[in-house]
């Protein structure tokens, strides 16, 4: 409050600073988010040394991965790694812009804002993990690192952050900092399949729609169970097709390329899957269902997961995601890169990302696809 403020001066400073900022944030006091009205990073320009810093190319061999002659998911398997790096630098501004700092979904009850969801979504995360106070927990593709932020703040336990993109490292750090977090929170860049900590060094574990971009998803596992003490907990989210998948149904199949396609996946795998790779990794699942399916089958009144991606008039974010809103963002990425304020490939990185809205929308109303399967799985004694 500015009444405690030791001068009046002072006060009149933060008043403005706050005045100023409140043109590009808005601050939600239920997680620790803040989100921009304005897409300015997605126009970032790139430095000559920059990995992937040729926006243009870089699209083009992103969208080559899926679509080129030579395209194949072995292929896209043994480049995971490079892909998935492709893909973060050139949608992360956009992912920001669109959607705030937690890159994930989350079906809601009716009632709950956008933001209520995804904080209570990752609150379950920490709870079904045990996390508390002192505790050291492995955020395993920690993104920007929104979840990272909200859980500490829910429990006060300590993240790592484990990421291979730089670029989101870097933009992590920043928010971390702006919200005076960075004594709860640091950032390993590395592959998740190959993690540089010592046996049994983490009291838990926590994956929110990530490693679904493990090539070997066994391996990505097995990693996690080695550097989690015994009876410590991994808790997850994982992208999976549904058993309403059908991969004789054309539509079915051309859905769930596009999907890759649109969030730089390999190959999606069943829940059936995910369970059989947790226990050939040594876990004991304790716990494993689709959390949509509960959502829409039961009693309570429930929002779905894809609402966001659905255009309505009636919101900002609504608006965003109607033909108009982005039809608006296509000419704005045209228009900005033609005049050179843009990296060439913007509106093509613009591109992949509409892809994506519209093949996972659709598979959430077919039913073949879900971004939340859970799964908590323990390191026995």
């Amino acid at each position: 409050p500015r009444s405690t403020l030791s001068s009046s001066s002072a006060a009149s400073d933060v008043y403005k600073r706050q005045k100023i900022q409140s043109l590009y944030f808005i601050e939600l006091p239920t997680m620790a988010v803040k989100r921009e009205y304005l897409p300015w990073h997605i126009f970032r320009s790139r430095k000559t040394d920059e990995k992937n810093g040729d926006v243009k190319a870089t699209a083009d061999r992103f969208v080559e991965r899926f679509d080129g002659k030579s395209a194949s998911v072995e292929g896209r398997k043994a480049e995971t790694t490079e892909m998935v790096n492709e893909y973060y630098d050139l949608v992360t501004d956009f992912y920001e812009y669109g959607w705030g700092q937690a890159f994930h979904f989350a079906p809601r009850y009716a009632g709950e804002t956008f933001y209520e969801g995804l904080a209570r979504h990752e609150y379950f995360l920490a709870l079904q993990g045990g996390f508390h106070r002192g505790m050291k927990v492995l955020d395993i593709g920690c993104g920007v690192g929104g979840p990272a932020r909200n859980i500490v703040r829910f429990t006060g336990c300590n993240v790592m952050g484990i990421n291979n993109n730089a670029y989101q490292i870097s933009r992590a750090r920043r928010w971390d900092s702006s919200m005076g977090l960075s004594h709860l929170l640091d950032y390993t860049k590395t592959d998740f399949c190959n993690m540089p900590f010592k046996d049994a060094e983490y009291d838990g574990a926590y994956a929110i729609e990530a490693t679904c971009h493990a090539t070997d998803k066994v391996k990505c596992y097995s990693e996690i169970f080695r550097v989690l003490k015994p009876g410590a907990r991994f808790v997850c989210y994982e992208w999976v097709m549904t058993s309403k998948y059908d991969n004789k149904n054309a539509v079915h199949n051309k859905c769930k390329h596009e999907i890759e396609l649109g969030d730089g996946l390999p190959d999606l795998e069943t829940g059936e899957m995910v369970v059989a790779a947790m226990e050939k990794s040594g876990f004991v699942v304790e716990d494993a269902y689709d959390a949509v399916e509960r959502y829409e089958t039961g009693p309570a009144k429930n929002i779905t997961w894809y609402n966001p991606l659905e255009p309505n008039y009636t919101s900002v974010e609504g608006l965003k995601a109607s033909p108009i809103g982005r039809m608006a963002t296509m000419i704005l990425c045209s228009v900005l890169e033609l005049i050179g304020l843009a990296p060439k490939g913007s509106r093509k990185a613009a591109d992949i990302l509409e892809v994506a809205a519209v093949s996972l929308v659709l598979g959430g109303r077919l039913g073949i696809f879900t971004p939340s399967y859970f799964v908590q799985a323990r390191k026995p004694e």
